[in-house]
């Protein structure tokens, strides 16, 4: 069986990321190693069951572009609930960037909101989970 294990999500400093996806998103800080005097791997998750992000800090011009934009533009990250509206509530409470205002579709409610670096993502609640 294969699972996918961990994303990476570039950033343009880790402590300023940790604290985005810990105290902002309430993610859980699960490592944070340093490798040497400009990089750490730290790693941040949802929950402890899921697929994990890697906070890769950006090293040389081409990665600095790519901040907030590592899918063209597009959602490229889904974040499952399992209660949406405090969910979201306490996301804006927090000062997250909604792009849009609820919705629902066929197979759940859903958000679309904005990490610190730009990077879109779903926030859903599937329909009976």
């Amino acid at each position: 069986m294969n699972s996918l294990g961990m994303i990476a999500i570039v950033v343009g400093d880790y402590d300023a990321a940790i604290s985005h996806y810990v105290d902002d998103l309430g993610f859980s800080l699960i490592e944070d190693t340093v490798l040497s005097s400009e990089k750490r791997w730290v790693v941040v998750a949802p929950s402890k069951d899921g697929a994990k992000i890697l906070l890769a800090k950006a090293s040389n011009e081409a990665q600095r572009g790519a901040i907030g934009n590592s899918t063209g533009g597009r959602v490229g990250f889904f974040l499952y609930t399992n209660d949406f509206l405090h969910t979201y509530e306490s996301y804006k409470s927090r000062g997250i960037e909604f792009i849009e205002e609820p919705r629902q579709e066929a197979y759940g409610q859903v958000v679309v909101f904005k990490d610190r670096y730009g990077n879109k993502w779903d926030l859903i609640e599937q329909l009976g989970k």
